[in-house]
């Protein structure tokens, strides 16, 4: 990786990697009917992890981005576990990714790839629950309320993980660094509400909403972004 590349974006140069330096977040995980994720990720010709025939993994997760390279802002995404592409093993492949600031849209979309589309995003993150909903030009799209769980070990090492998007016929790949502290976590804990926008309608197709595998809470991490590398 390059440290001195970069990009510019509306005019203002992002230098990469690009760093986030604090966030928090909320994650929920659900089996999912693995055939209609399969012909939802038609368009991207990736293949979704089955780790129980008939079953692939689906993450609902909100994000509040507190301090980065890219500003503060909220940030909603629909990713499913895949098989790498490059045969790199899994992967997490970004299918939607709403978010309510246009800088960090126009660069997602121009560095990354990244699905990302302008949204009202409005996220509760006191008490013991936290909540998110998400509107499209004033279409409900969906609403997930998470309740935590119990402290959990996060340790200092980094997790790293390939995150794939399709975006406009080109496939890529992105390197992703994530160090986590203040985790919490339970099985189940999370509930899905969909609305009438054309996102909700694929959650349903994939058997959403249900009962989650499990729900986790990030009270701060850190994340660091590569360049993209197009896979075809």
């Amino acid at each position: 990786m390059n440290v001195h590349s970069g990009h510019v974006v509306l005019g203002q140069r992002v230098a990469m990697p690009v760093r986030v330096r604090d966030a928090t977040a909320c994650a929920a995980n659900f089996a999912v009917h693995a055939p209609a994720v399969r012909s939802i990720l038609e368009y991207a010709g990736v293949e979704p992890v089955e780790p129980r025939r008939g079953r692939a993994l689906c993450s609902l997760v909100f994000v509040r981005y507190v301090d980065g390279d890219l500003g503060p802002y909220h940030e909603f995404g629909v990713a499913f576990l895949i098989r790498s592409p490059t045969g790199r093993g899994v992967g997490a492949f970004i299918h939607w990714l709403p978010v309510n600031q246009a800088f960090t849209l126009e660069a997602g979309r121009t560095i990354w790839g990244f699905p990302k589309e302008m949204a009202d995003i409005d996220l509760g993150l006191s008490g013991l629950t936290r909540n998110c909903a998400v509107r499209v030009d004033g279409r409900f799209v969906v609403g997930l309320l998470a309740k935590p769980g119990v402290p959990v070990p996060s340790g200092a090492a980094a997790t790293s993980i390939d995150a794939y998007t399709c975006l406009d016929g080109t496939l890529r790949r992105t390197p992703w660094e994530l160090r986590a502290s203040g985790v919490r976590a339970r099985t189940g804990g999370a509930e899905v509400r969909l609305g009438d926008h054309p996102i909700a309608d694929e959650l349903r197709r994939i058997g959403l909403p249900r009962r989650a595998l499990f729900t986790s809470a990030i009270g701060r991490m850190r994340m660091t972004f590569g360049e993209a590398e197009v896979v075809r």
